[in-house]
């Protein structure tokens, strides 16, 4: 209870999400935080000042750190900002637009304390805008906690969101944060993370709600086309250290997830095209993530909080 966790919360133009968010930090079971808000907006933009306004109610609250940057810096480099400038011996996430369960920090703080790790991650549980449950994401397919294991894993299937992790302060620093990048600024930090050979644990449990919503987010256009080429590029330079079976994987997730891409840019010859590289790569991973889909519909259609 003596140790100091600190809630790194970027904002930029979803201000009438941002109070949800910073609620949900503030009422904590584990007492002992500081939430540090780094507004991302623009100065002189309408959207600095409404977030501006909802800090306001936070005013006389010490242990809230309300940070305006001078300038647009972009995910990666504000939650650095927030890294930097905050005071916890624990560091943890949170997008603007999501929120904790009330016993997020008290849970992963007591786990790292008495599993002795460096860094911890957790499932998450998916929300609609309405508030229903619609995608439980957890990683049961983890053989064990070795770093090794981990990389394998990680490299197949994204060890995220940022908003499940939480690193000790000094080891967060040592690896220099998160890379400046515009695409994957989580998988860049896990593997920075898990290369580092720091110590990682694993909490089966979801304790953080993401929400869907029609709010802007970087999941479409040319930026996101060419940010998921480089994560694959990326990937690529680690098949030496996988089988064909889960090379073969990784080249069929990027085809499925560039579908998704192409048709939420409105970019169908892009969608074509992956969906039939992604069925020629692997027709099995096809059937079996068609079938995993309609499994997820029937499951979260009659499933409220």
């Amino acid at each position: 209870m003596d140790n100091k966790v600190s809630i790194i919360i970027p904002t930029y133009k979803r201000s009438k999400f941002l109070s949800r968010a910073v609620d949900s930090a503030l009422n904590q079971t584990y007492p002992h935080i500081e939430v540090v808000v780094v507004d991302d907006n623009p100065p002189d933009s309408i959207y600095r000042f409404e977030a501006m306004e909802v800090m306001a109610k936070y005013g006389d609250d010490k242990r809230v750190i309300y940070i305006k940057n001078e300038k647009n810096l972009g995910g990666a480099l504000a939650r650095n900002e927030g890294i930097w400038k905050s005071s916890g011996n624990y560091i943890t996430f949170l997008d603007d637009d999501d929120i904790y369960l009330p016993d997020k920090v008290r849970n992963q703080m007591e786990y790292m304390i008495a599993n002795d790790v460096e860094m911890s991650f957790a499932d998450v549980r998916i929300h609609n805008s309405t508030d229903k449950l619609i995608d439980y994401r957890e990683h049961s397919y983890i053989g064990n906690m070795c770093n090794e294991e981990l990389l394998k894993q990680h490299i197949m299937h994204h060890l995220t969101p940022t908003a499940t992790y939480m690193y000790k302060r000094k080891s967060i620093m040592r690896i220099g944060g998160f890379d400046d990048a515009k695409v994957g600024q989580e998988f860049l930090l896990m593997l920075k993370t898990i290369e580092s050979g720091m110590k990682i644990g694993y909490i089966p449990k979801a304790q953080v709600i993401q929400y869907v919503h029609s709010g802007e987010r970087i999941s479409i256009g040319e930026k996101k086309i060419k940010g998921e080429k480089d994560i694959y590029n990326n990937k690529k330079k680690y098949f030496h250290r996988l089988s064909e079976r889960q090379r073969r994987y990784v080249k069929f997730r990027y085809h499925a997830v560039m579908v998704v891409v192409g048709i939420r840019s409105r970019k169908s010859l892009t969608a074509v095209n992956h969906l039939f590289s992604a069925f020629f790569t692997s027709p099995t991973d096809c059937l079996n993530e068609l079938k995993e889909q309609i499994r997820k519909l029937r499951k979260y259609d009659k499933c409220e909080i």
